[in-house]
């Protein structure tokens, strides 16, 4: 039993695993886990306003070195404050207004002090430089860090993964979601027979007189320093134009040159009618500026901002697979349609601390069940959504503990959706829903957020009670069970819960074939059903995500 318990929960862990490094949670927190996590006065006191990202990738040596330009606007007055940096990368010296700074380091924590008070409003930078070999890879994308591969001739395919682990692994940065830079230049030096690929919008390519070629790449939208990547192979390109609500958006396409032939009409089946369809229930795309491409990277596949990664190896489904059990799912690339999801969920919105993250993956999984209902119907969207539930354990909660750069339970892919299904339902106004997941792509446009402020927004906008809902589904391991008795046309129903005064609304069987609302509260309830139902074939709308028992 034992051994089958965690043979389950491996293949929770892949199958929902692809965006985030799911290592399950930590039996206790470290000092070194709160300087990663806490946002304490020292990260606080300045705002990121634009990093210039300029390295050398050595492959043959498996290192880099190189610069990072830290501007930004001081919040409140300081002489000192922190930046993070992996301890086995070596800081060379921090340079501002001409002269080295002093700086200390504890774990990935760098502690630089300046030579006067840098006074609350002023605009201000330094520059780090430094080098080293950084942690490669041993399962990306959930064991994140440098990736080196090659592809089938042998040449280099390299590229880097790093949601979760954070961006500090490869380059000095603050590396706390909370604070997106307003946008960004990312210089990447690289053999010079060699393409490389980066987020935004190609600016130029300069030779260098070692044989590196630097590729110049500039992000004009706030960025998350997670989704900054690199991508360098020999690759193909093409480019293609979607007319979207906000005018046309570019399209660039990145395929390893050996594998265009069946990249393109691949990505040509899905690409369009997926923006098509996210655009309509989630509103225009958030990254018009930047463009949107598509990268084909040595690994299986991560959100990273105007630049998606992909590696689901030109199949359908997940590599082949359909993870709903349905069919639905082998219609279309779940790579493709996952990751560019998350341009709207994860990179448009994006969650202040990582603990919150069910936000990114929640949304981002419901976003294939609404693809699905754009492309093939609302029923097969709803048995697509109802077929992924099969991989929830209910074994910990989704949210994970705050201020130590720890994520919840791998169950925020299919529960989290799962919940956003319930308040679907809930609502019972599909124009309205919409409106909501619109809503809060405007609201918190290129914004971080927490979920508590993604709570309170679903709810003024529905005009919905939904309190103790976020708190069950979110805050606790198992799902709301509806206890019931069925006895002289009498159906007896409560809930039994984790939260006190639990009182969603359920649709339920009073009738054959029909499906009618109660309101459950924790305490027994009755009301009469119709004779032809009884205690075996009384059933609750499968759309609603919760357990149903049958009492005595």
């Amino acid at each position: 039993m034992k051994k089958l318990i965690y043979t389950v929960l491996a293949l929770v862990l892949l199958s929902y695993g692809t965006q985030a490094q799911l290592l399950g949670a930590k039996k206790g927190n470290s000092r070194a886990d709160s300087l990663r996590g806490m946002l304490t006065p020292l990260r606080t006191c300045y705002d990121i306003n634009y990093y210039h990202l300029d390295v050398k990738i050595d492959i043959d040596n498996k290192s880099v070195s190189g610069s990072n330009e830290f501007a930004f606007t001081a919040t409140q007055d300081f002489t000192k404050l922190q930046f993070d940096l992996f301890e086995n990368l070596k800081i060379e010296k921090v340079v501002y207004k001409g002269a080295d700074l002093p700086f200390t380091r504890e774990f990935g924590a760098v502690f630089v002090t300046f030579p006067k008070t840098i006074k609350k409003g002023s605009k201000d930078s330094f520059t780090v430089f430094y080098g080293g070999n950084p942690k490669v890879a041993r399962n990306p994308p959930w064991d994140g860090g440098f990736i080196f591969r090659k592809d089938k001739g042998g040449n280099p395919f390299v590229s880097v993964a790093c949601q979760g682990l954070g961006a500090s692994v490869w380059w000095p940065t603050k590396d706390h979601q909370s604070d997106e830079v307003d946008s960004m230049l990312i210089s990447i030096s690289v053999p010079k027979d060699l393409d490389e690929v980066s987020n935004g919008r190609l600016r130029s390519i300069i030779d260098k007189p070692d044989g590196y070629r630097q590729h110049n790449w500039f992000v004009a939208n706030p960025i998350n320093n997670y989704t900054v990547s690199f991508y360098i192979g020999k690759y193909a390109h093409w480019t293609d134009t979607y007319n979207g609500e906000n005018g046309p958006l570019t399209i660039d396409y990145w395929s390893l040159k050996e594998d265009s032939a069946k990249a393109r009409p691949h990505w040509d089946a899905d690409v369009k009618p997926m923006l098509k369809s996210f655009e309509y229930w989630f509103g225009p795309y958030p990254w018009y500026k930047d463009g949107y491409k598509l990268v084909q990277a040595p690994h299986l596949g991560m959100e990273h901002q105007s630049a998606v990664a992909y590696g689901n190896q030109f199949r359908k489904g997940y590599l082949g697979s359909d993870m709903s059990g349905t069919g639905h799912g082998l219609k279309w690339d779940y790579i493709t349609v996952h990751e560019s999801g998350h341009e709207w969920f994860a990179n448009n919105v994006t969650t202040k601390d990582i603990a919150d993250m069910w936000v990114h993956e929640g949304f981002t999984t419901y976003s294939e069940a609404l693809f699905t209902e754009s492309t093939q119907g609302k029923k097969a969207g709803e048995e697509y959504l109802i077929g992924l539930r099969k991989g929830i354990s209910n074994r910990s909660p989704i949210i994970g503990p705050y201020n130590v750069n720890e994520e919840g339970s791998p169950d925020m892919y299919p529960k989290g959706a799962s919940l956003i299904h319930n308040i679907r339902q809930l609502i019972n106004n599909d124009e309205k829903f919409r409106s909501i997941l619109r809503g809060i792509n405007k609201t918190f446009y290129h914004k971080t957020t927490t979920t508590q402020e993604i709570e309170a927004y679903i709810a003024k906008q529905s005009g919905l009670k939904l309190d103790k809902v976020f708190d069950q589904y979110l805050r606790y391991s198992k799902i709301p069970v509806l206890e019931y008795k069925i006895a002289n046309g009498t159906l007896s129903y409560r809930w039994i819960t984790d939260v006190a005064g639990f009182d969603m609304p359920v649709k339920v069987t009073l009738k054959a074939d029909q499906y009618t609302l109660i309101k459950p509260t924790n305490d027994w309830k009755t009301i009469k059903v119709d004779a032809s139902i009884n205690a075996d074939n009384f059933k609750a709308d499968p759309n609603f995500y919760i357990n149903v028992k049958k009492v005595e």
